[in-house]
């Protein structure tokens, strides 16, 4: 079984294709998110990245946002004028509420998708299926997926939660602030997020991925302590085989 994983971020739409295992059968590629980005567009734009890459079986897509069953319930850079950051259109946040995107996309390229949060996806390929593992995922904002024994969890939107000076999370340890503070400050406010959500959750084991995760200092990774791993970005695709295998509430 061969699936297309397809992960959607802010500033670029990534693919490639995999086998079983989660080994990639073609190289992956990336194009930029097209803004401003109706629904019918962000439909087109996956199935003109799927032609370029061998046929697959499936597809497993991650999008960011509250995602439920497939229905986007919100999504924070999609209904934007031009990316991350920039004007929300009211017109897109109505059109994006409610849409059912598994099934557009599943239409459209004519096999089973599976549209889950891009956080949840990142954690399907990382986790040991043991205990309480959170996954979070660093880049343009903040993702977050939550894992019981291997069973994903319903989607926790942590990154519109606010933390310090009236800020979200997505804002205050985003890749706007990274890149204004320098990797050392903006280390250490991940490490303080870390220690603040840590009673909270009470995880077995924290995954810390995403774009930005490689940007973390030593010295920060240090205090985290030995039950918060650094996984690598190419998790963001090889999930999207092994999410097919999970237990979905």
């Amino acid at each position: 079984m061969t699936t297309l994983a397809i992960d959607c971020g802010g500033g670029g739409i990534k693919g490639t294709v995999l086998d079983d295992a989660g080994t990639m059968r073609a190289h992956p590629i990336r194009v930029p998110t097209p803004y401003p980005l109706p629904p019918h567009l962000f439909v087109e734009t996956l199935v003109d990245l799927a032609g370029r890459l061998p046929r697959a079986e499936r597809a497993t897509v991650g999008m960011p946002g509250m995602i439920r069953h497939g229905v986007v319930v919100t999504t924070p850079h999609y209904v934007t004028r031009s990316g991350p950051r920039t004007r929300v259109l009211p017109e897109l946040v109505e059109q994006w509420e409610g849409f059912d995107a598994q099934t557009a996309v599943a239409d459209a390229m004519g096999m089973p998708v599976r549209l889950l949060n891009d956080a949840e996806i990142h954690g399907a390929g990382v986790i040991a299926g043991q205990g309480l593992e959170l996954v979070l995922t660093l880049g343009t904002g903040l993702g977050c997926a939550i894992f019981d024994g291997g069973r994903l969890a319903p989607h926790l939107e942590l990154s519109q939660a606010p933390v310090r000076w009236g800020l979200s999370y997505d804002t205050y340890i985003g890749e706007h602030e990274r890149r204004r503070l320098g990797d050392a400050l903006w280390s250490r406010r991940v490490g303080r997020v870390v220690e603040g959500l840590r009673p909270v959750f009470l995880w077995d084991r924290l995954y810390l991925g995403g774009g930005n995760s490689r940007h973390l200092t030593a010295p920060a990774l240090v205090r985290m302590g030995d039950d918060v791993v650094i996984v690598p970005n190419s998790a963001a695709l090889v999930g999207g085989a092994r999410v097919w295998q999970l237990q979905i509430d």
